[in-house]
């Protein structure tokens, strides 16, 4: 074991295939292209593939064929066996000084609260907005919901917002907003972090106070359809739908009875499903 964590350690000592990983550990359990991880970190094909295959030698990532193209996904129990290495050979258990800070706060109890859920895309002009507008209306009772964007400047998408009207959603308070707003010192903990876009699962995001449930629920981006106004139209109602149901699992979800470790699980299911169903 000792060999395979000294290999395991010289791989990820390369800032590159730290990054590969890093990246991969973000939307875990996703799997993800090799197009998609050379487009995210600015790597060449041919570069991106040797890093890829010492990953895969030193057992870090797995590599499975998904119709005609390779995808990469964490191979967690490794993961986990050479972090539990390093906690109890290294530092002979002592949480103490092994744990981050964060966590060695304990736990918030999940239980009889009101929540705070941020959900995050590149632009705040649709998707995040939807999502915003969806949990508010079904669960604005046990949820504060909140939506933000990577993007320096966004606005809301008229479309968006037509949708949002049809389906009778109250549109008078909404705005587009940057993910700093929510990361200062005087901004509300988050218990939930969604994204809702690939790119901005993609990008580094800030460490959140509390360490949040995360999950990435990937949805099309209704904004880049092209066709007739019909037709993009339409591409926003699938948008809102998708998001729809999944929030209504989300919501539906016995939070006082799950402990965090639980939660995390459950989200992670319902994008996963969801990708599933959608392929």
């Amino acid at each position: 074991m000792e060999k395979e964590i000294a290999t395991r350690l010289s791989t990820l000592g390369h800032p590159q295939r730290l990054g590969i990983f890093r990246l991969l550990m973000r939307r875990y359990p996703d799997r993800l292209p090799a197009g998609e991880l050379a487009d995210a970190l600015a790597l060449k094909p041919s570069t991106l593939s040797a890093y890829l295959n010492a990953l895969l030698r030193a057992g870090l990532i797995t590599q499975e064929r998904h119709a005609t193209s390779l995808r990469y996904s964490i191979n967690m129990t490794e993961v986990r066996r050479t972090f539990d290495y390093l906690l109890n050979d290294c530092c002979r258990g002592r949480s103490d000084i092994c744990v981050p800070a964060s966590t060695r706060k304990g736990i918030p109890d999940m239980a009889d609260r009101k929540y705070n859920a941020l959900f995050i895309c590149v632009g705040n002009s649709a998707r995040s907005i939807f999502a915003e507008t969806i949990l508010r209306e079904i669960a604005g009772d046990r949820f504060n919901a909140y939506s933000a964007g990577t993007r320096p400047f966004s606005e809301l998408n008229p479309f968006a917002l037509e949708v949002l009207k049809s389906k009778g959603h109250d549109n008078s308070d909404l705005r587009a907003k940057n993910v700093t707003e929510f990361t200062g010192p005087n901004a509300p903990v988050m218990d939930f972090v969604f994204t809702v876009c690939d790119r901005a699962a993609n990008e580094e995001c800030p460490a959140w106070e509390g360490q949040p449930v995360t999950a990435h629920w990937g949805t099309p981006d209704p904004v880049s359809a092209e066709g007739t106004e019909a037709e993009k139209a339409l591409a926003f109602q699938h948008a809102y739908g998708a998001l729809r149901n999944r929030i209504m699992i989300f919501a539906a979800l016995p939070f006082d009875s799950l402990d965090k470790v639980s939660l995390q699980a459950r989200v992670d299911d319902i994008g996963r499903k969801a990708d599933e169903a959608e392929a």
